[in-house]
């Protein structure tokens, strides 16, 4: 992605509005491990105004929740300005913990339905405070379906997690 991606966003008492110039970046999230727990990859892909940019990572001992959560955390804080985004995920803990679950945790002080911590409680943190100056579109997709955009994230998470592996 070449220059800066982003606009201006103002807050209205607790509303994100963004900029109707704001610019669009579709964004392909993956993450992985092999086995699971173990060495990890994870990867983003993000398009804006003809301009990709690929981010790729990996950690030597980990889970794929961990690695799914880093792409997303990743993708939105390599965006330098306030984005409409489109992410996509074929990774429903991400997409239902983002969208539906994190208000009842917030509620709890960081506890789940059964009293217990949060799991991933660090990257759950950090993904929201990434998600936070964006409007993101949480997009589910079904992984290995052909997609090709989800096929290529796919891919660079396990070159990934392989180069962790010697």
């Amino acid at each position: 992605m070449a220059g800066r991606l982003g606009v201006r966003a103002l807050r209205a008492g607790s509303e994100l509005v963004m900029d109707d110039a704001a610019p669009e970046v579709e964004i392909w999230t993956d993450g992985g491990c092999k086995p699971n727990p173990g060495p990890g990859g994870w990867a983003a892909l993000l398009r804006s105004g003809g301009h990709e940019r690929e981010l790729t990572g990996g950690e030597a001992a980990t889970t794929n929740n961990r690695m799914e959560l880093t792409a997303a955390a990743m993708a939105l804080e390599a965006l330098t300005r306030p984005c409409r985004v489109a992410l996509h995920t074929d990774s429903q803990y991400v997409r239902n913990g983002i969208t539906r679950w994190h208000t009842g945790w917030v509620r709890r002080n960081w506890r789940n339905a059964a009293g217990d911590p949060v799991a991933n409680m660090d990257l759950w943190k950090r993904l929201l405070a990434a998600e936070k100056p964006h409007q993101v579109d949480w997009r589910w997709v079904r992984g290995h379906a052909g997609n090709p955009e989800n096929e290529r994230v796919d891919a660079l998470a396990t070159e990934a997690r392989e180069k962790l592996e010697g």
